[in-house]
Formats: C-alpha cells, sequence, structure tokens
C-alpha cells in the first residue's frame, strides 16, 4: 500500500504566497541550476493551433531533494473570452529514492503563478539597478500583476505603468494594484511613453511579434521578458539583444530554442553557439552581472523544470507541517 497527499489550489494559497520566502526558494533554484549536477530535461511542448492553445511539460532532478516535480502547464489565450483563466495545471511530487508519487498538487497554475513571479524578482534583484524605483509592465494578466508586487519585495518601487493591447483591463489592472500595493499606478495606451524613465520593464504577453522596441531602452535600463516561452512567441525585438550591454538567459540552452534569443539568433544578430551567462552563474558568483548603473541589462526567462521542484517540494513540506491536505492510500 503506498500513501500521498492530494493538495488543492485551495491548500496551496494557505502554505504558498508570493513572498520573501518564495523569492528564496526559486533563487537558491536557480544558485543550485549553476551549481549541481540538476538532471533538467529539455521541454515537452505540445500546441493546440485551433483553440490557441498550447501545454507545456516541465521537470528537473536536483541532487540533495528527497523529491522532483513534473508539471503540466497548458496555456489557452483565447479562454478569458468565455470567462475561463488562459493558464491552468498541476504537478506531482515523485520520491527521487522510489519514484512513488508523494503528492498531487491540483494548483490550477498557482504555483506556476507564483514561482514565475519570483523569478522575474530574482532576476531585478541581480540585474537592475539597486535604487530602481520606476516600472514599466506590459500585459494586464495575472502575470502582469504578479510581477509588480514581486518588484516590490526586491526594489524600492513607487510608480508603475501598465501597457495592455484591452486598454479597459490595463486601467482595471492599474487601479487594482495601487490600492494594493500603495504606489502610484497608472495604465498608458502608448507603450513608448510606459518604457520612458522607466528602470525596470517586463513583459508579461503571448505575442508572437515584437511589442518593445530596441530604440526605446535607455542606459540603466533592466528587461525581463518573461512571455516568449515557445518558438514563435516574440516580445522584444530582435535589435534590443545585440545592442543590450548584458544579456542573462534562465537557460542558455533553452533560450537558444525558444527564448527571445532564438529571434536574434534567427535574424543574424547573434552567433548561435554565442556565450551568454546563465541567471543562476550570477546569483552563484560564477559570472558578473550589472557591473554599472548605466548599463541595459536584459533577462530571457523562458521558465525552467527546476523552478517547479522548488515550489512543490518547499509547497509539500509546508503542507506537511500545517497538516493541509488530503491523504490517499492505494
Amino acid at each position: 500500500m503506498t500513501r500521498m497527499v492530494i493538495l488543492t489550489e485551495a491548500d496551496l494559497r494557505r502554505v504558498i504566497a508570493l513572498d520573501g520566502d518564495a523569492v528564496s526558494c526559486v533563487e537558491d533554484a536557480f544558485h543550485a541550476l549553476a551549481t549541481k549536477a540538476v538532471a533538467m530535461p529539455s521541454i515537452l511542448r505540445l500546441d493546440i493551433h485551433e483553440h490557441r492553445g498550447e501545454v507545456d511539460v516541465k521537470t528537473a532532478y536536483v541532487p540533495g531533494l528527497d523529491g522532483f516535480a513534473i508539471k503540466i502547464s497548458p496555456g489557452f489565450f483565447d479562454n478569458p473570452k468565455i470567462g475561463l483563466p488562459s493558464t491552468n495545471g498541476m504537478m506531482v511530487l515523485l520520491s527521487a529514492k522510489t519514484g512513488l508519487v508523494q503528492a498531487l498538487l491540483l494548483d490550477n497554475g498557482y504555483l506556476t503563478d507564483v514561482r514565475t513571479a519570483a523569478a522575474g524578482a530574482v532576476a531585478a534583484k541581480h540585474l537592475s539597478r539597486p535604487d530602481a524605483s520606476v516600472a514599466a509592465i506590459f500585459g494586464a494578466g495575472m502575470q502582469a500583476r504578479l510581477q509588480l508586487q514581486a518588484l516590490t519585495l526586491v526594489r524600492p518601487i513607487r510608480k508603475a505603468r501598465i501597457w495592455a493591447r484591452d486598454a479597459a483591463k490595463a486601467e482595471k489592472l492599474a487601479l487594482d494594484l495601487a490600492g494594493a500595493l500603495g504606489i502610484d499606478v497608472v495604465a498608458t495606451a502608448d507603450r513608448r511613453i510606459a518604457v520612458a524613465g522607466a528602470d525596470i520593464v517586463i513583459t508579461t504577453t503571448p505575442s508572437e511579434k515584437p511589442i518593445l522596441k530596441a530604440e526605446w531602452l535607455e542606459p540603466g535600463q533592466h528587461v525581463t521578458a518573461m512571455g516568449s516561452d515557445a518558438e514563435h512567441k516574440n516580445e522584444i525585438e530582435p535589435a534590443a539583444l545585440a545592442q543590450a550591454d548584458l544579456y542573462v538567459a534562465d537557460r542558455l540552452a533553452q533560450t537558444r530554442r525558444l527564448g527571445e534569443l532564438h529571434h536574434a539568433i534567427e535574424a543574424g544578430l547573434v552567433r548561435p553557439d554565442a556565450e551568454f551567462p546563465e541567471l543562476g552563474q550570477i546569483v552563484a558568483g560564477l559570472r558578473p552581472g550589472r557591473t554599472s548603473a548605466s548599463q541595459i541589462t536584459i533577462a530571457d526567462l523562458t521558465g525552467t523544470g527546476i523552478q517547479d521542484t522548488a515550489i512543490a517540494t518547499l509547497a509539500f513540506a509546508r503542507a506537511g507541517f500545517a497538516g493541509a491536505g488530503t491523504p490517499f492510500e492505494s
């Protein structure tokens, strides 16, 4: 007889929040990726074009951890039109010693939302100027909301601008975030105005054509691209990567294949074998990050399986302490 725990989204929300601990958890995961013999296969993705849908499967094993997670993460981007969230998902945590299922995490994408936002905070912590106080967010979905929230955990953000194709959604999000975070948040219909004078720019959309132009970038800015997690997605004009002072990948082999870097390579602006630092190497002190206040830095975050194993492991441990979840024996 084997025993596992079923954790619902409600259970997981009780034990995991987007806070300093979540950011530290993901930061430690990046550190491990650079310093340990992590086993992390390429992302498996299924595209369902007729419904603007995709399903990603990610996993990673970290030496020293008792378990590893396998995550199934659907994204169906027309869902909001019928009143459904665009992202969903679940994780399975298995024992690294026996392969038996330890927990089924029915998070509906919540843990992915948290770990993705935390990764944005880690990138900003290590690549943006310490005094960065003005943010520009492209997008008005859940990740746009959480990215700004996460930024406030690591930088003294006092102003933010929101741009989205749906102006009404941008206005509503700006109003919500201003109230929730107690800072000045405004919506703008002009992308260039959103970027002008911003210290940190974060793109959070599933766009297939660049929405951030290279000519808009200014000395001292940091850009984090969150949305380009598939070959056909492209938020940043490829020329921006070629002219940046520092480009950083979450996993270089991955961004060469499906990140913003992929498009710069395809455009002939970056050599296919060009070497760049990974975020984990900077976190671990193996490669330098920002070295001057005037540098333009870009983080290309496509999402890694180690982030999922890290957040699932934390959730499982906390659920155990809290007595959360429903035991199931088979």
